[in-house]
């Protein structure tokens, strides 16, 4: 008797609450603030489809690649999440995230993201759309140390973002 493998339910689950909506935005936005491309990638099913810019990644394998890269360039990245819209098995989030290059130059990367789910939570559609802007220093607004933004911290609506 072949045993079929369910994939691992990544709670909160479809369909989506405002606190369930609320909870998935701030898991996603604190997994990509540990910019741990492997950790990141478990949060979507084995053959998930992205398009992030002009790149189109397609499965775990294309996303963790993608996500080396990202974070190769990006530096001192700090992202923060706010839920916009959400139904059923779909949430649609406005970020921004602030990081710099290897010469030393701030950018404000501003976006939007369209999601949906399958029934165990497991992201299988990431649509985003992002712009950059150049920034000096004393114009950052995230001030946490590398990781997870702090409860404390103020999200993109507080700080007029």
């Amino acid at each position: 008797m072949t045993q079929t493998i369910q994939p691992a339910a990544r709670p909160p689950l479809p369909p989506f609450t405002l606190d369930t909506a609320l909870q998935k935005v701030r898991l996603a936005e604190d997994a990509w603030n540990t910019r741990d491309p492997e950790r990141v990638s478990l949060a979507y099913t084995e053959d998930s489809r992205w398009r992030n810019r002009a790149e189109f990644p397609v499965g775990r394998a294309d996303i963790v690649a993608f996500l080396k890269r990202k974070w190769a360039r990006e530096l001192e990245y700090r992202l923060i999440k706010e839920l916009w819209a959400f139904a059923g098995n779909r949430i649609a989030v406005r970020f921004a995230y602030e990081w710099r290059d290897d010469a030393g130059n701030w950018f404000r990367s501003h976006g939007n993201e369209n999601w949906e789910f399958d029934e165990h939570g497991l992201m299988r559609l990431r649509f985003a759309s992002i712009n950059d802007q150049p920034i000096r220093e004393g114009e950052r607004k995230f001030h946490w140390p590398q990781g997870p933004r702090p409860a404390h911290h103020p999200g993109l609506s507080d700080l007029g973002l």
